[in-house]
């Protein structure tokens, strides 16, 4: 994961490296949030209402506050220095969209996965695509107000986890508490590949 830059065509500018990575979880988990509060530029979306038409479709029991969806994905940017920037893609949580996960997972260096405690089997077809690609990923357990607390090692066990996939308790309102998550990836990816852990 050395930072590269680029001469284009000998003009002196140069074009930082740039990483990807994917935000993925079940419906309503805290996606479009997540990256909402991590990008440093207006976020693009492809949230859509919900209507009567996703009645059977889209299963909001016990986010049933949530009135918007993600339809292709959600795409943010965090520029580390001058060397390296994060691209953040939100990828859409029901399995009428699937089609597009592989063109969004395409090049990505790793993938969060948010978990729901509320609706923690909503995350299990994510965890499913990333190790059936061997895709690194961590589990952010998104901590909603109205959630029952688990400890990390419960969910892990209730999601069969491997013991080497990182779990961070998280807020995804909180950029800060985003950038945790996200240091645990590339930590997690480091590691994979054998390189040195980055400093935080």
């Amino acid at each position: 994961m050395d930072s590269v830059r680029y001469d284009h065509a000998g003009s002196g500018a140069t074009i930082p490296l740039a990483l990807k990575i994917l935000i993925a979880g079940g419906f309503g988990a805290g996606k479009t949030t997540l990256v909402s509060a991590l990008s440093e530029v207006r976020p693009l979306q492809t949230e859509e209402v919900l209507t009567g038409a996703g009645i059977g479709t889209d299963d909001i029991s016990g986010v049933e506050e949530k009135s918007t969806t993600t339809v292709a994905m959600d795409f943010g940017r965090i520029t580390i220095n001058d060397d390296l920037q994060v691209y953040l893609f939100g990828t859409p949580g029901q399995d009428r969209f699937w089609f597009l996960w592989d063109e969004l997972a395409f090049g990505a260096l790793g993938a969060v996965v948010l978990a729901d405690t509320r609706r923690l089997a909503d995350c299990f077809p994510s965890i499913d695509y990333f190790e059936q690609r061997g895709i690194p990923f961590v589990v952010g357990v998104n901590c909603f107000e109205d959630s029952r607390r688990f400890n990390l090692e419960t969910v892990r066990r209730a999601l069969d986890l491997d013991p080497d996939v990182p779990m961070v308790l998280c807020d995804a309102r909180d950029r800060q508490s985003g950038k945790l998550v996200l240091i645990s990836l590339v930590e997690h990816v480091a590691r994979q590949r054998g390189e040195p852990v980055p400093a935080a």
